[in-house]
């Protein structure tokens, strides 16, 4: 159930405001879907505080002032605004969250810098290697540094509030070494690569891990990995996934083929209305069936009747 609850009115507009639970968690609304017109309802999602049994039309109609232009940093429009993570700053094309303990409909332009400034601070690089920018942060696999697109996790052996530019270094040594020694054949293109993984070659497509299959059994050797073609590699993908290949608009026409099967033909309507008939006619005949039992019954009894009278 949704738990609708109408609030009242919008004064601006004069159209109802509900709450209610949407696609996404709870929402507030503005007007009604109206079939035919081309106004549209306004939606606002509710703060993660708040709650669609307590929620007030004043608090409710807050919401809607949202996005909501602060003014500009560094000739950028600093625009304060909500979504389904929550209240954010959006920075020309980036996305900056701001912390929970501050409203976002309180927020003014000072205090909107301020967080920019140590987002910049915190994306700023904390080292250089070969001439370009590394970066460090804690992510849900633990503490990182990230460089030129790799994420390359720091083990705890390292002291990740103080790494010196030797310890930078060693890590992404360790990592583009390990990089470079993964693939054994890589066609970008295809979302396909022949790979080390721990246990030896797979062939990655896509997400998928999947065994290299040697006719006559036995495993590949290095050199032959090393020269093994690209549709032998499908070859083997289509063995354990039968429709990796298959394209898109064929699965769309196979399901309006299954569309049409559905659909009554003119035979099985005529099936239908013949078996319609014959169960009319079959009821009929079991009432009379039922009909002669009867007339049978009264027969015998009178049959008893008269023979009981010859005997007295």
């Amino acid at each position: 159930a949704s738990g609708e609850r109408t609030l009242g009115k919008d004064p601006v507009s004069g159209k109802p405001v509900t709450v209610r639970i949407g696609r996404f968690g709870p929402l507030a609304q503005i007007g009604e879907t109206i079939e035919g017109s081309e106004e549209k309802p306004r939606f606002a999602s509710l703060r993660k505080t708040q709650s669609i049994e307590t929620i007030t039309l004043e608090e409710a109609l807050d919401l809607f002032k949202l996005p909501m232009n602060l003014g500009t940093y560094e000739g950028k429009e600093v625009v304060v605004s909500v979504g389904r993570f929550g209240p954010y700053i959006k920075l020309d094309e980036a996305f900056i969250s701001i912390p929970r303990t501050m409203d976002p409909l309180g927020m003014d332009l000072e205090a909107a810098i301020a967080i920019i400034k140590e987002k910049e601070l915190a994306d700023a690089p904390v080292a250089h290697y070969q001439g370009k920018g590394v970066t460090k942060g804690k992510g849900r696999f633990g503490p990182f540094i990230k460089y030129e697109g790799l994420f390359i996790n720091v083990p705890r052996a390292y002291d990740f509030d103080n790494l010196s530019q030797s310890d930078i270094e060693e890590l992404i040594d360790k990592k583009l070494t390990k990089e470079a020694n993964r693939y054994i054949q890589n066609w970008e293109n295809e979302k396909i690569s022949i790979e080390n993984d721990r246990w030896g070659p797979i062939i990655k497509f896509g997400k998928l891990k999947l065994k290299l299959i040697k006719d006559g059994g036995g495993k590949y050797t290095p050199d032959e990995l090393a020269e093994l073609p690209l549709e032998d590699v499908k070859a083997m993908i289509v063995k354990q996934v039968p429709k990796a290949f298959d394209k898109k608009g064929g699965k769309k026409a196979a399901a309006k083929k299954t569309v049409v099967k559905t659909l009554p033909t003119a035979k099985t309507a005529a099936k239908a209305v013949v078996k319609k008939a014959a169960s009319k006619k079959a009821a009929p005949v079991k009432k009379a069936a039922s009909t002669n039992k009867a007339v049978i019954k009264k027969t015998i009894k009178k049959g008893a009747a008269k023979k009981a009278a010859k005997k007295k």
